[in-house]
């Protein structure tokens, strides 16, 4: 049977998830979860929490699931100790580096891949396997068939996403909130950026990404066929009643395996929804997924007081519990108990009196025991035994039953116990020889021309799929002695991975071996093919573990993620190449959606669009393979006055990334970063190397 997996923004969500049928609750502790503006919980409610979910048989996942620095990891490991300790469950991550922590200093405690690691094919969820992975959450893009494939292949358990909000872009790769506001979803601070008007050249009163919430439960019976292990309701930003409501509709459509009712979908769209539902990626029809929450909508209230009260007011949720009572002459009465884990208690009462009229009977014994309502227990076998002529009073059998409920209480309660090791030392960094690497990235071929190819750049980083049409223009560069690099998608599904492997095959008939990766699966990939890897910023290094985890990998080189300030770049202990991109509009955001087609109203893929705020800058968008769309900061990351402060980081290479600009201005660019031009372009931002994130 599926595990209903709820969430639980506040102490009072975990009532909520458990009182209505959740098999599993996920909550955030500390500062490293994705959820940092939901109330979370402190040290002492987690303990009470993760206490309260083990008596009533509920698992409790910890997250946390975001990037964390190298002066961070002690902290971070700290928040995972005393939460094992508590008896949680298992820890959901997304960084690499504390993944590889986690497994050497708690290697009992289950790691479940974040989706924040946009894991979309089979290979990345082998690659999370492989570093010791017990579950994946899968991206929330993928069509059933994807996820069967991955689920049915994988030799791991997958979890999927059924309820909730659905981020414009894939989970773990948007970086629009901290470009434009430090407030970094990788960090757990987004500030919603697709939930905000832009203009794709109309009025500025359009949300083009802003998707409707996603709903599956009517697809419970078909996921569960295609064997993921765990269903997943997005909402710890969300009110407990919200949770209540959701996780009650999920929970019945699994546990009495009906479809829901038409007042079941009613209560889950008033509890919340952005114009109704999607199941657009998960059935592959991804026309009608556009919706935004209606102002001032502040959902049904008796909807909610009616969830409040059921979950405040009663205790629905049961564990099996059976007794064993007998009364003998001459002897304290005695019970036994058992749970449907294995725990057993015993406890005694009083000597029984002698019966002065009707005398004790086995079956007023078994109906005093069997009154368990008002705890987490209900009585499901009840046995007593008893001599003749023998009296107790009501009383002591009653507190003789609680006493049996306190003691198997305990025995639920209690966590078991959890070998700590210390942290594992940070892996041993090594100094860089010489000036950075020269590297240049281009998106369209057309900047691949003679001119800059005399610049004599280090490396040329190209897209596979663009340039298989015109791998000629690669010759200039490689006759000057230039590395060509293959630039690979930010998503290649299993459903896309044989054209994409088809092109790099090709390419090596052409003399490439080497390609650039920003994806776990796509690692694994080209390793199988015999290519050389580095490793792109999708892959969110942010410590010096990290780096170690993809050394180890078989990478050749790595990029430092760009949320990261130059300061933290100099401090982590390079064990593998590391460069960063010093120039370029930085890509925000990569979607499955298609927003040039929504602003041209057809297939326009060809010319670049582009998506406007309230405050007049202007996002451009470039189509990606597979029909997807990569949305580019508004402003250019300029550093070429930074030389300095780039080659005290200890950088291998320094990549400029030319996206929009044309063959000319590619080539003045890296003429001013050389120090032979004075050309400066417009629009500049330092990026976030000296600000930071939150």
């Amino acid at each position: 049977m599926l595990e209903l997996l709820s969430p639980a923004g506040s102490p009072e969500a975990v009532i909520a998830a458990v009182q209505n049928g959740a098999d599993s609750v996920y909550m955030g502790f500390g500062d490293f979860n994705a959820r940092r503006g939901a109330k979370n919980f402190s040290p002492q409610e987690l303990e009470k929490a993760i206490r309260y979910c083990r008596i009533r048989g509920c698992k409790t996942y910890v997250c946390l699931n975001t990037l964390i620095s190298d002066r961070e990891t002690a902290a971070a490991l700290n928040y995972a100790g005393l939460a094992a300790d508590m008896g949680a469950t298992g820890f959901i991550v997304q960084d690499l580096g504390l993944v590889s922590i986690l497994k050497r200093s708690l290697p009992s405690m289950p790691v479940h891949a974040s989706t924040q690691m946009s894991i979309h094919n089979l290979a990345g969820a082998k690659a999370a396997a492989e570093m010791g992975c017990s579950r994946v959450v899968l991206a929330r893009e993928l069509s059933l068939e994807q996820i069967k494939y991955i689920t049915q292949n994988a030799g791991v358990e997958t979890e999927i996403f059924v309820h909730g909000a659905l981020c414009f872009c894939h989970s773990g790769q948007c970086y629009m909130s901290a470009c434009i506001g430090r407030r970094s979803g990788n960090r757990g601070m987004c500030a919603q950026p697709c939930r905000m008007q832009y203009s794709l050249g109309g009025r500025m009163d359009e949300y083009p990404l802003s998707l409707k919430d996603n709903c599956l439960v009517q697809s419970l019976d078909v996921i569960d066929q295609a064997g993921v292990a765990c269903i997943k309701i997005e909402g710890r930003m969300k009110r407990p009643e919200y949770t209540a409501i959701v996780t009650g509709v999920y929970s019945d459509a699994i546990k009495k395996g009906i479809s829901p009712s038409a007042a079941d979908m009613q209560r889950l769209e008033s509890a919340f929804s952005r114009q109704g539902f999607t199941d657009g990626y998960f059935t592959g029809s991804k026309e009608d997924m556009f919706g935004v929450r209606a102002e001032n909508d502040s959902g049904n209230e008796k909807l909610y007081s009616d969830a409040r009260k059921k979950y405040s007011d009663s205790e629905v949720r049961r564990v099996g519990i059976n007794f064993y009572t007998v009364c003998k002459k001459g002897e304290k009465i005695a019970a036994a108990a058992s749970d449907e884990d294995g725990n057993k208690a015993v406890a005694y009462g009083i000597m029984p009196e002698a019966a002065r009229s009707t005398g004790l009977t086995a079956e007023y014994l078994r109906d005093q025991m069997q009154k368990t309502g008002g705890t987490p227990y209900e009585c499901i076998e009840n046995k007593a035994i008893t001599d003749p002529d023998l009296f107790l009073p009501a009383s002591s059998i009653n507190e003789l039953r609680r006493d049996l409920i306190a003691k198997i209480t305990k025995l639920r309660a209690e966590a078991p116990p959890v070998v700590h090791y210390p942290k594992p030392p940070l892996p041993a960094g090594r100094k860089v020889q010489g000036a950075p690497k020269w590297i240049i990235q281009v998106t369209d071929p057309e900047q691949l021309t003679e001119e800059l190819a005399a610049e004599r750049p280090d490396y040329i980083y190209f897209p596979a799929m663009r340039l298989i049409a015109s791998p000629q223009r690669l010759k200039p560069f490689t006759d000057n002695g230039c590395v060509p690099v293959a630039v690979l998608p930010r998503v290649i599904t299993d459903t896309e991975e044989q054209d994409v492997r088809a092109v790099l095959e090709q390419l090596r008939k052409e003399g490439i071996e080497e390609v650039l990766a920003g994806n776990l699966g796509h690692v694994m990939m080209a390793r199988d093919l015999g290519l050389a890897v580095r490793g792109d910023f999708g892959l969110n290094v942010f410590n010096s573990y990290s780096l170690d985890v993809l050394r180890n990998a078989g990478l050749i080189s790595v990029t430092a993620s760009f949320e990261l300030r130059i300061a933290q770049i100099k401090d982590m202990l390079k064990s593998i190449d590391t460069e960063i991109i010093t120039y370029g509009r930085l890509p925000v955001m990569v979607s499955d959606q298609c927003i040039i087609r929504q602003s041209a109203g057809k297939c326009a893929c060809a010319k670049p669009g582009s998506l406007s705020d309230r405050t007049g800058n202007v996002f451009p968008v470039v189509k990606e393979f597979g029909c997807r769309n990569v949305i580019y900061n508004a402003h250019k990351l300029y550093m070429a006055d930074k030389q300095e402060d780039i080659k005290a980081a200890g950088v291998w290479g320094t990549r400029l990334l030319f996206t929009t600009e044309s063959p000319r201005e590619t080539v003045e660019v890296f003429r001013c970063y050389k120090g032979t031009s004075d050309y400066k372009p417009n629009v500049l931002t330092r990026g976030l190397y000296y600000r930071g994130v939150d």
